[in-house]
């Protein structure tokens, strides 16, 4: 199955949804090819701004647009706009309740052999801490098309992470459900593996790969990390009783303690939080850096049986 990007879905939807709204603005910080708005540039260049490297003017930019009606999307790598502009973000997008919609592309490890720098794995720590402010991270191609479309109805601020490379799909179509909720990808009832981005597809393969083993893993997309569906997480806790979460993004701060937080106050069960743990990143290909720190398929299958084993 040919393998899409989610930078590329997210904008030829963002072309394909500004057909019918006029309203709809793009803002890129010398960004255009990475975030996949260059066509979009092309087809509205009166709807396209280019503020180049100056991530904080383009989210007050966007933010003033959409005081005149309008439904702007800032896009551009993640490292930069979830940290440069931290503080635009939480004034004149999250505050005021402003329609505008921040498009972290590249997140994560995607430009891992860029370095430090490069890497975003504090973006959802650091949002998470914003009221008003709705955070996505959807899984493949399919998924950021749904959350697309939502963030181009909904009137509220957000924040929605992609990668930047080809992934695999692990949905075959758009199943038309609230996109706050969490998806069930595989059902099981040994254990439940709770993901965002593009470590669900490696949690579906860990899935397949240890049912041949005789162990029964749910897998949970959680798309939606603000407002979290605390309900699919208790219902996990109560069912499998066991967890184990699994992000591209630093363990301080992300899903993991997300997770931790919902058990602990509804349905205390063990929780292993996977994720690049609180040091200095290495450098090197994302999948490289998938399989070092254990949060590719195999990585996960290995945690996973160690898990069971001690039930």
């Amino acid at each position: 199955m040919a393998k899409v990007s989610c930078r590329k879905a997210f904008g030829s939807s963002l072309e394909m949804l500004a057909e019918n709204d006029c309203s709809i603005f793009a803002v890129a910080t010398d960004s255009r090819g990475s975030a996949a708005v260059d066509g979009f540039a092309k087809k509205f260049p009166d709807r396209f701004i280019e503020v180049g490297i100056a991530e904080q003017n383009a989210v007050s930019l966007a933010a003033g647009l959409s005081l005149t009606g309008k439904t702007v999307f800032v896009a551009g790598p993640a490292c930069f706009l979830s940290s440069r502009s931290y503080e635009q973000i939480k004034i004149d997008a999250a505050y005021n309740k402003t329609n505008v919609k921040i498009i972290g592309v590249s997140a994560g490890v995607s430009y891992g052999p860029l370095g430090g720098t490069h890497t975003s794995l504090h973006d959802i720590a650091g949002f998470r801490a914003f009221a008003n402010l709705e955070i996505f991270a959807p899984a493949d191609d399919v998924g950021t098309r749904a959350v697309t479309e939502y963030l181009a109805k909904s009137g509220l601020p957000a924040y929605m992470r992609i990668g930047r490379g080809d992934v695999h799909k692990v949905y075959e179509q758009d199943d038309k459900t609230d996109v706050h909720k969490a998806k069930t990808v595989r059902v099981g009832s040994d254990i439940t593996v709770i993901a965002f981005g593009e470590t669900v597809w490696h949690a579906k393969q860990a899935s397949d790969m240890l049912k041949q083993e005789g162990i029964s893993v749910r897998v949970l997309d959680m798309q939606c990390l603000k407002p979290a569906d605390e309900q699919a997480v208790i219902s996990a806790a109560k069912e499998t009783r066991s967890i184990l979460t699994v992000e591209e993004h630093s363990i301080c701060g992300g899903l993991g303690e997300l997770v931790c937080g919902i058990t602990a106050r509804n349905f205390p069960v063990p929780v292993e939080t996977a994720g690049f743990p609180d040091e200095e990143c290495k450098t090197g290909k994302s999948a490289e850096l998938f399989a070092y720190y254990k949060l590719d398929a195999a990585g996960i299958a290995e945690r996973i049986r160690s898990r069971v084993k001690r039930k």
